[in-house]
């Protein structure tokens, strides 16, 4: 019960039944010899031994011992480190890098299948090589030749280990005020000095060597996010020399105790640019997206760990005669036979199965961006993954922490101490809603920067197709088409309006992410319904406990938006 076990029938469901995705995989050349079902099943079915038998078992010591810092230097907790070896030895982290750089050329979904897992099994653990993929696009994209040849290999594989260094004391989010600073050097490279916090994995003993990113000025540099370069530190040289990057402390943190948060501190590093100077934004932004939908699936698989947990529980545990038992009196039942208990349990798994469906579309859609024959295809797959990515992300590690604090809720007592391990979820999903872009900023990106700006012609476009999908519901449908004109007829009209508060889409951002996560949610239960191995009880779940939450979402933006006063006014 203390241990997640990945139910890879569950994947091979949504990837194979719900979303035929090797008949989609079959239309790119690039990956037609991958469509092969029995390839992905054997793979998938590979991944889950694997992270059930070596990476779950970790879960509770990496939490209870954490990472351990000492002059400088930061150790894993025990069998971390041979777990990781393991790991990128056996090819795990390759799954979807390209042949010729040491990669074996598998689809996205494959790779998002496994960080389901992974995360799912061991939140602390996955934060190591949750950024490896997203690095090694920013140096296959932006890198040089000579970045390329040191360690696009090595990154593909997962020898070496990567960071993301944004984030400085007195800049949260606002990257436009980081202030390290990138000095040219005669021999090309660049000083690099400055001090960046929370940054994950920015020192540790899995990886032979450490490649970090690092958003720095330059000396001619303007100010703002347009004023930063991206440049590459690793923690050993060629030569085996170290760099001159410190890891001065670790965070004592609320959970993932087993992922060192480092405050990283560079002294006159020697640093090689990525991309161009003052493009650094640009070439960043390929790892965050990717670590955006890896985020999303953190959340789907950290609400399923904590519903196994939960139903398990459930299963075991007496309590009382449920209502319209026909025990004998002075009986105990399982408390899943409570409709309370069956309400939590049915209501997450309408978040997770449809999540699921939803972030492994996602994933596909990656693909046929990339490599798909047919501009008119590509358009709509960039159209997907560019609204999609903040809703998941947001959505679901929201749902996350609030469906985990359920589930710890199913236990009563014995969910609030240790021993169950229950509450350990609880603790774990609370930072997703905050790194990578908060949750906020991301429903800011999805309304102001995504679909007000083209007049919401792409979310137009999205919901038409979604609405016009095979088996979707009449009532899907309609709330498509309502929220649809909603956008167009109110929300539009009154964000152009110079008579209305300035600031009015920041107010309904929120209310307007969560409202297109569950129009996403209908269309992935229409389509879910219609195949043999739905889950009939949480398709009901989803109808009756969490689809109202849109008429609700609906209403506060229509009270928003007829406010008379200023918005801050309100406050």
């Amino acid at each position: 019960m203390n241990v997640y076990q990945p139910r890879t029938s569950e994947h091979a469901f949504v990837l194979f039944d719900v979303l035929r995705a090797h008949e989609r995989l079959a239309e790119l050349p690039a990956m037609s010899e991958h469509a092969d079902t029995a390839l992905l099943l054997q793979v998938i079915d590979e991944a889950g031994r694997f992270v059930g038998e070596v990476v779950a078992p970790l879960n509770r010591s990496g939490d209870e011992i954490g990472a351990q810092w000492k002059a400088g230097a930061v150790t894993m907790p025990p069998g971390f480190r041979e777990s990781y070896q393991a790991f990128w030895q056996a090819g795990w982290p390759s799954l979807a890098c390209a042949v010729e750089d040491g990669g074996q050329g598998l689809p996205t979904v494959v790779e998002a299948v496994l960080h389901e897992q992974l995360n799912a099994a061991n939140h602390g653990w996955t934060m190591a090589p949750g950024l490896l993929h997203g690095a090694y696009e920013c140096i296959r994209h932006h890198g040089s030749d000579a970045l390329k040849a040191r360690y696009l290999n090595k990154l593909a594989s997962g020898e070496w280990l990567a960071t993301m260094c944004l984030t400085e004391p007195h800049a949260g989010s606002d990257l436009g005020l980081v202030q390290t600073k990138a000095v040219p050097l005669a021999n090309g490279r660049f000083a690099l000095s400055g001090t960046k916090i929370f940054i994950s994995g920015g020192e540790h003993d899995l990886s032979d060597n450490i490649v970090h990113l690092v958003l720095a000025r330059l000396p001619d540099a303007p100010p703002g996010p347009k004023g930063l370069s991206l440049f590459l530190v690793p923690k050993f040289e060629a030569d085996g020399q170290r760099s001159a990057v410190h890891c001065e402390r670790i965070e004592e943190k609320m959970g993932i105790h087993a992922s060192p948060t480092c405050v990283m501190r560079f002294d006159e590093a020697a640093a090689s640019i990525v991309g161009e100077p003052g493009k650094g934004l640009n070439a960043m932004f390929v790892m965050m997206n990717a670590a955006r939908l890896l985020v999303g699936l953190q959340g789907i698989g950290l609400l399923d760990a904590a519903w196994q947990k939960a139903n398990a529980y459930a299963q075991e545990r007496r309590q009382m005669r449920a209502p319209g038992s026909t025990s004998k009196a002075g009986h105990a039942d399982a408390i899943a036979m409570h409709p309370a208990i069956q309400r939590i349990l049915a209501t997450q798994r309408a978040w997770i199965d449809a999540g699921r469906v939803i972030a492994y579309r996602t994933a596909i859609e990656l693909d046929l961006q990339k490599h798909h024959p047919e501009a008119l295809r590509r358009e709509a797959a960039a159209r997907w993954c560019s609204l999609v990515t903040p809703v998941l992300k947001s959505a679901w590690t929201e749902q996350a922490f609030a469906g985990a604090s359920a589930c710890l809720q199913v236990f009563g007592g014995h969910g609030y101490v240790r021993e169950w391990g229950i509450e350990q979820h609880v603790r774990d999903a609370r930072v997703a809603m905050i790194y990578e872009g908060t949750n906020e900023i991301q429903a800011i990106d999805l309304l102001v920067r995504k679909t007000l700006p083209d007049g919401a012609a792409t979310l137009t476009a999205l919901l038409a197709e979604l609405a016009d999908d095979v088996g979707q519901s009449p009532r899907t449908r309609q709330a498509m088409q309502a929220f649809s004109a909603f956008v167009r007829e109110q929300v539009l009209p009154r964000s152009g309006d110079s008579h209305s508060a300035p600031d009015l889409p920041f107010w309904l951002a929120d209310d307007f992410l969560r409202a297109l996560a569950l129009l996403l949610m209908a269309w992935a239960w229409d389509r879910m319904a219609a195949k043999p191995g739905a889950d009939p009880i949480a398709h009901a779940a989803f109808w009756r406990w969490v689809w109202p939450e849109f008429d609700l979402r609906m209403a506060m933006m229509s009270n928003a938006l007829s406010a008379r006063q200023p918005q801050a006014a309100m406050l």
